[in-house]
């Protein structure tokens, strides 16, 4: 069995192939729906990285996607949903795998917790219960160890003085919200220009769909910031890619970006080209680490940059807008 450990410690594109074909094997072999689909495709057997068959997102709505080396599950983690949409279903077999894999992430991408006070505004994300972006806020808080740090629901007041206190004790304010959470707080005109702000995507049905490029200018304007940090994940993932200035998502050493051609999901397509995203999180060890998502985006050089969804797929509450 997969030790996350060992993920942490690539170091190469080598290391990253030669342990997604080992992870691929695994889960082939001990996850059902996996193994199954794989049967199905009828392809050969993968001997490099862009062999490897993606399971389509939609199967975390229909299945129980679990390693069957385990008889339980530490929690199920669902999608927000929308309307009387189908939720998706993480199993999640070891807690500790997914604390490791975002709190190593953050520290990486947005700095130390114990540095800074963390604001969270997730209203929905909340009220539903079973989030795996309010389990992860919730710990990183519990990381910052700052009575400071809490979630918020509309608390303008407290959200100010929090933030100023934590500029007076030398902290790092960060403030992590869904889109129409911070453009609710933006449309107050608050100087939070010391502040990291990170946007987790989403509109929820709440404000008319912005392009990424217009929210980030919106908020940056009213909130007098210079720039404003994205987070990318979702509920079938267990890790995180961050864009801190430029829209240029980068990914945890674990985790990595392919885009597929629309028209054939077995063809991968070169910097620049736009397609449809494919995720490989290795922190995914005991689900599905080989997922194609809905959305849309392209690599480039330093990352990869999203650039909306396929048209159809279903609008989903950790989704990025639209570039």
């Amino acid at each position: 069995m997969f030790s996350f450990d060992i993920f942490t410690e690539i170091s190469s594109p080598s290391d990253f192939e030669t342990l997604a074909l080992e992870t691929y094997h695994y889960q082939k072999t001990h996850c059902k729906v996996y193994g199954d689909y794989v049967r199905l495709l009828n392809r050969a057997e993968p001997i490099s990285l862009n062999e490897i068959p993606f399971l389509p997102i939609e199967f975390f709505k229909q299945y129980s996607i679990l390693s069957d080396t385990f008889d339980h599950t530490a929690a199920i983690f669902k999608s927000s949903g929308t309307g009387g949409d189908a939720k998706s279903s993480h199993f999640v077999a070891d807690l500790n795998v997914y604390k490791k894999s975002f709190s190593l992430a953050y520290r990486h991408a947005i700095g130390p917790p114990e540095n800074q006070v963390i604001l969270a505004l997730l209203p929905n994300y909340i009220s539903q219960g079973d989030s795996s972006l309010v389990f992860m806020v919730n710990e990183l808080i519990s990381q910052s160890a700052n009575s400071l740090s809490q979630f918020l629901l509309g608390d303008l007041p407290t959200l100010k003085n929090a933030y100023l206190e934590a500029i007076s004790l030398g902290k790092v304010p960060v403030i992590i919200g869904v889109s129409y959470a911070l453009l609710d707080l933006a449309a107050h005109g608050v100087d939070l220009s010391q502040a990291i702000v990170i946007e987790t995507g989403g509109m929820k049905g709440r404000r008319e769909e912005l392009s990424k490029a217009e929210l980030h200018s919106i908020l940056k304007e009213k909130l007098n910031l210079s720039a404003v940090y994205s987070e990318y994940g979702m509920t079938e993932l267990l890790s995180q890619a961050y864009s801190k200035k430029d829209g240029i998502f980068h990914c945890p050493p674990w985790m990595k970006v392919v885009i597929r051609d629309v028209y054939d999901p077995f063809q991968f397509l070169e910097n620049g080209k736009r397609g449809g995203v494919n995720i490989i999180d290795l922190a995914n060890i005991y689900s599905c680490s080989f997922i194609a998502t809905q959305d849309m985006g392209r690599l480039v050089e330093e990352g990869f940059v999203l650039e909306g969804r396929l048209e159809m797929a279903d609008l989903r509450g950790c989704n990025l807008l639209i570039d």
